[in-house]
């Protein structure tokens, strides 16, 4: 018994990493595509790391209702969901605003050399 996962670190990196953390990043991605507030990734991840918590229950005889558990997974999965977002609205803004905005790393962007405020 771990501090991140109930029985065996394999059920741990295959529920919450790779099928939570695959439609968590793409709930970020989609959240961020549709131009949404990055605040709205809070409740799809209360419900995706319920949907989560299930399946091990349901799949793996764990714990259902575990505090302690439900917010390692919750933590893990809105990690996720927030590099999924910041990933695709940084190709956004140098997408869509080319004449504006450069790349600025991996995650992030900047203004073009020489554009300034105007309002």
């Amino acid at each position: 018994m771990g501090i991140l996962w109930e029985s065996s670190f394999g059920v741990f990196l295959f529920m919450t990493v790779f099928l939570g953390g695959g439609a968590a990043w793409l709930s970020g991605r989609a959240i961020a595509i549709t131009w949404r507030p990055v605040a709205q990734i809070v409740l799809y991840m209360i419900l995706l790391t319920s949907a989560v918590r299930f399946l091990y229950f349901a799949l793996f005889q764990e714990t259902l209702l575990s505090l302690h558990y439900y917010l390692v997974n919750l933590a893990i999965l809105l990690a996720i969901a927030g590099l999924g977002f910041r990933v695709t609205r940084a190709r956004q803004m140098v997408t869509q605003y080319r004449w504006l905005y450069e790349r600025a790393g991996f995650l992030g962007w900047k203004k073009r050399p020489g554009v300034t405020d105007a309002i």
